[in-house]
């Protein structure tokens, strides 16, 4: 089964994330599906796009019970950071529609989109420095730009859970809504956009993102510089093999 499901239905693409028995934590094979769905969704006649998550969560965060894979771990990062460059690149608005948990990378997908709902039982989280590991998705950029400098070092240096409504509260999210009606909302937000001149509503993106990620480049090989450092350090290895003796 594949880790990533992709359809269009009325001028709206869905993608889900496929790994509901895992919370939809990532693995290379999910970054790899990701990527083709979101290539898939640039070619298609699609307006507006919708990211969801398959079962309990929106996504968990990186697998730790799965160990890093030997080999090139610059192609590996930068393969994951490829999401946030493909969704920011597509020309058609993306809505996230997150609820469970949206962990560390998970959260980040998120961020990456244009708009964010958060269901009430949603869980946000950047627990990479607890871990002693580094922020990979832009977080580093696109997080202190909707919630400010200082709340975002509180998010990355505390690593504490944020909830649905405390997300919207601080600006991390555009809306929260019952966990019930989260889809109906995504999708009634995807087919009002998709309504509209996808020529128009595709300009209003990129005027926007063009002021934004002027940098973005820049936060994203300073994270991998950062994360090439962390992950092989010793602090790290002991955190992780410590959590994954917990799960």
């Amino acid at each position: 089964m594949s880790t990533v499901e992709f359809s269009v239905d009325d001028d709206v693409a869905l993608i889900w994330l496929n790994r509901p028995e895992r919370l939809n934590a990532v693995v290379s094979e999910l970054v790899d599906d990701l990527l083709i769905a979101l290539d898939a969704v640039a070619r298609s006649g699609a307006h507006a796009v919708v990211l969801a998550g398959r079962g309990r969560a929106f996504c968990a965060g990186h697998d730790l019970k799965e160990p890093i894979a030997d080999g090139d771990s610059r192609a590996r990062l930068d393969r994951l950071q490829d999401v946030t460059r493909r969704l920011r690149a597509l020309p058609q608005p993306v809505i996230a529609a997150v609820h469970g948990y949206a962990i560390g990378a998970g959260a980040e997908f998120a961020l990456g989109c244009d708009l964010v709902l958060a269901a009430e039982d949603a869980v946000f989280a950047f627990p990479e420095v607890s871990l002693g590991l580094s922020v990979t998705g832009a977080a580093s950029r696109l997080l202190p730009l909707l919630v400010g400098p200082m709340k975002a070092k509180e998010l990355l240096l505390l690593g504490e859970r944020v909830d649905g409504r405390t997300a919207h509260e601080i600006g991390l999210v555009n809306a929260v809504v019952p966990a019930d009606q989260l889809m109906a909302k995504a999708t009634d937000w995807a087919t009002r956009i998709a309504g509209h001149p996808s020529a128009a509503a595709a300009m209003a993106k990129r005027v926007i993102d063009s002021g934004l990620d002027g940098s973005l480049e820049s936060a994203l090989e300073l994270e991998v510089s950062h994360a090439l450092i962390t992950e092989h350090s010793a602090a790290v290895k002991a955190s992780t093999e410590a959590f994954r003796s917990r799960v």
